[in-house]
């Protein structure tokens, strides 16, 4: 029998579940994780923090449900919206923590570019 694994990695936790062929929710596992605020308007994720914590539910979602990797037919993701990481190009480790999306650093230049018509 063929199942979907769904994936949410959301602002506060990542959330993994199987659902078998008819679409039914057969198990599923939840992990929050730390927001991190360096200064005030700033909100940051710790890359590896989102990382550990997708593959930590995807595994614990799997077992719960007695499956193996090979039974997940197909997988569903959804994410935070605009938060952003980079990775260097080379290595593919992270640059930096994660911006998430409702970081404020970048208002005032928001605001700026509206004001000049770039809406």
């Amino acid at each position: 029998m063929s199942h979907v694994l769904a994936i949410d990695q959301g602002t506060t936790s990542s959330r993994a579940i199987v659902f078998d062929g008819e679409m039914k929710p057969v198990a599923s596992a939840q992990q929050e994780f730390t927001q991190h605020f360096p200064r005030s308007g700033w909100v940051e994720h710790a890359p590896e923090d989102l990382w550990t914590t997708v593959l930590a539910t995807c595994r614990e979602a799997i077992a719960k449900a007695g499956l193996a990797t090979s039974d997940i037919t197909a997988i569903g993701i959804t994410n935070q919206r605009e938060t952003t990481l980079v990775w260097d190009r080379q290595t593919g480790a992270p640059v930096c923590n994660a911006i998430v999306w409702q970081d404020r650093r970048t208002s005032d230049l928001c605001l700026d570019l509206k004001a000049a018509g770039h809406e």
